[in-house]
């Protein structure tokens, strides 16, 4: 889902809290109140939406769950607040931004691992394993950029090869035209990693290809 697509999705949400902010009632008894059905509707509805986009651990899931569990007025001005906070988080890029920090943490792991590996003397799965963080890498450059990371065929979602990913990238100028015949060729030393072509590469080139990768990452961020 693209940052319009989520964008959109949150306004939907925050003209459903209006909605049931405009049903609200006085009470001489006890505080406003808004319409109860209405309310669980929107708190329900919401709720999945964070959840899907930060996950069930994120402060804003937390909050959200904490400040509309009842059906009085501050409970539908509170969930609009976070929401309308959300919003600009997304708007402003800030969701990517912080995915992006936690997936190149996980990335940087896996390239010390390939590192480990090839100054082991095991360049082969040196080799599947910088190949496999590059094509999570395009995955992720593509789903920040709106490019589609699957195909429908025969009614189920079939996940496009790298080499598409990286066709997709380039046509939409994430990068250069230099920078997709270079992927490519990392590819390429990938699978003949993976499909038992040993004598077709060395370690220079598996060396040449990790530090590559870790290069093209930094500067085609997610």
């Amino acid at each position: 889902m693209t940052t319009q697509q989520l964008v959109e999705r949150v306004d939907q949400l925050i003209q459903m809290g209006n909605d049931v902010w405009s049903t609200r009632r006085s009470s001489e008894y006890s505080r406003d109140y808004v319409d109860s059905g209405l309310m669980k509707g929107f708190r329900s509805v919401s709720l999945s939406f964070i959840q899907q986009v930060y996950g069930d651990k994120h402060p804003h899931f937390a909050e959200f769950a904490a400040d509309t569990e009842y059906c009085y007025t501050d409970d539908i001005e509170r969930g609009l607040g976070i929401l309308k906070a959300i919003r600009s988080e997304i708007e402003g890029g800030w969701l990517f931004t912080v995915k992006g920090l936690i997936t190149a943490e996980v990335f940087a792991d896996f390239i010390e691992m390939a590192e480990h590996l090839l100054e082991s003397g095991y360049k082969d799965p040196a080799a599947v394993m910088a190949g496999s963080v590059l094509e999570e890498h395009l995955r992720q450059l593509c789903n920040k950029n709106g490019i589609a990371v699957t195909r429908t065929k025969n009614e189920k979602d079939v996940p496009l090869k790298a080499d598409m990913l990286n066709s997709e990238l380039a046509k939409a100028d994430v990068y250069t035209k230099l920078d997709q015949k270079q992927v490519t060729a990392w590819l390429g030393l990938r699978n003949k990693a993976a499909h038992g072509e040993y004598d077709e590469y060395n370690e220079d080139q598996v060396r040449n290809m990790i530090s590559g990768v870790v290069e093209f990452m930094a500067r085609v961020a997610v």
